[in-house]
């Protein structure tokens, strides 16, 4: 049963999710990243039969094999997989950013250019959920950006063969080249690239602990979007709000892990009290009841505050991956949401609403990095350039300044390499 406690009472220590690893698997995935690195698609192979029980012969999902799981897709479903990509689409192209050009001063230009990521890596969990929904945020973004080339992984399952609706939000996404390979091994053959799987530039996506651990290990030869950890929701409610609402919405991410975290924090001991109860009935219910149980139980908190100010303090402390306002206008406490990986508003705004259909991304930072880590967007997967002209005449105005900051910092190079032009300039007029 869900734990109640009572801001003040208790350590904060134990209010707060837990941010500690979950397991030492760095050396694992550091002798398969080698072993991939070193033996590419045979040591992907064989990672798959040994992981995923089954023998590949080959790696990339074929035009007739996509045809095919198409094919096995309800009509309604693909309806919905539009509909969805339609408001991603429309969210995430508010985000484009313009080149700028300065030339404001005589003799100098100065700016910034924007340009796609060329090759991105998009990593899609299947085991017991497969996250369909994540191709959709992971790739729409990227493809707005303008990258020029989208690679997909993801596992197989024991028939050689990725989940159909894995490979049907990939068709309705734009997604370029798919591959049958999961786990720590699809991150490595990503970063190194193989004789099948192209390197790029950058991996997305959220996975398993040792998917994590894979992305941590990489980056720097590629960049990644963040670590993601277990999911989170934190809901902040008031003695209005309907319990079975609250408990349906706690269970909703309860079901995503063993290690998911589900919170609510409310001003009322009495709402505390009927979520508690409410939950016990609804875990029941679910397929994924241990699961959910799991979740509930070791990880799961209610948290009663004097009101919702401090609720909303202990909400922004917590920073987390999921944030529901449940509570009468919420865009009133909008202000005071410092820490916040997607805020919901209102009390028929469930998250689940985020994960599929409204349109803003649901690749979110998890264990309170929400203080300084931001929803995957179109910025993800771009860089930028800047590039600077002076003039002659230009550089001679602010030569001696130049100079001077290179002597304080005793570079008498950087310095000479400004006063050589200058000079020569100088000695000749």
């Amino acid at each position: 049963m869900i734990k109640i406690l009572k801001y003040g009472e208790v350590p904060n220590s134990e209010l707060f999710i837990r941010t500690d690893a979950l397991s030492n698997v760095a050396d694992t995935v550091s002798d398969i990243l080698d072993n991939v690195r070193r033996n590419g698609d045979k040591a992907l192979i064989e990672y798959t039969e040994r992981f995923d029980k089954v023998r590949l012969k080959g790696l990339e999902v074929t035009k007739e094999e996509l045809e095919d799981a198409l094919s096995k897709v309800e009509p309604e479903f693909m309806g919905v997989l539009e509909r969805a990509a339609a408001n991603i689409r429309a969210f995430h192209s508010r985000q484009v950013r313009n080149s700028f050009i300065l030339n404001e001063q005589d003799g100098v230009v100065i700016g910034q250019k924007i340009m796609p990521i060329e090759k991105v890596g998009i990593y899609v969990p299947d085991g017991t959920a497969p996250l369909s929904s994540t191709v959709l945020m992971d790739t729409i973004p990227a493809k707005i950006a303008g990258c020029k080339e989208i690679i997909m992984v993801s596992s197989p399952n024991a028939d050689g063969n990725i989940n159909p609706y894995i490979l049907a939000a990939a068709s309705v996404a734009g997604v370029d080249r798919i591959f049958k390979v999961g786990g720590a091994q699809a991150i490595g053959a990503l970063a190194f690239g193989t004789e099948s799987i192209p390197r790029v530039d950058k991996i997305v996506g959220p996975g398993s602990a040792y998917v994590a651990e894979a992305k941590k290990q990489v980056y720097g030869r590629v960049s990644i979007d963040m670590i993601a950890g277990p999911s989170e929701i934190l809901a902040v409610a008031d003695e209005k709000t309907e319990p079975r609402y609250i408990a349906a919405d706690m269970l909703s991410q309860a079901e995503h892990d063993y290690n998911a975290t589900a919170v609510l924090v409310t001003n009322s001991m009495e709402l505390a009290l009927r979520v508690q109860k409410e939950l016990e009935v609804q875990i029941e219910k679910l397929p994924r009841r241990d699961i959910a149980r799991a979740s509930i139980d070791n990880n799961g908190k209610i948290i009663v505050a004097d009101d919702l100010m401090k609720a909303i303090d202990i909400a922004n402390e917590i920073a987390p991956e999921h944030l529901e306002l449940c509570v009468d206008e919420p865009f009133d406490y909008l202000d005071k949401i410092k820490h916040a990986g997607s805020i919901f508003m209102g009390r028929n705004c469930p998250e689940a609403v985020g994960d599929y259909f409204a349109g803003p991304n649901h690749t979110l930072p998890t264990s309170g990095t929400a203080r300084f880590f931001s929803p995957l967007s179109v910025d993800d997967f771009v860089k930028k350039s800047q590039y600077t002209y002076f003039s002659a005449e230009a550089l001679d105005k602010v030569a001696d300044d130049i100079a001077m900051f290179a002597e304080k910092e005793a570079l008498m190079g950087h310095a000479r390499s400004v006063m050589i032009r200058t000079e020569d300039r100088r000695n000749k007029a």
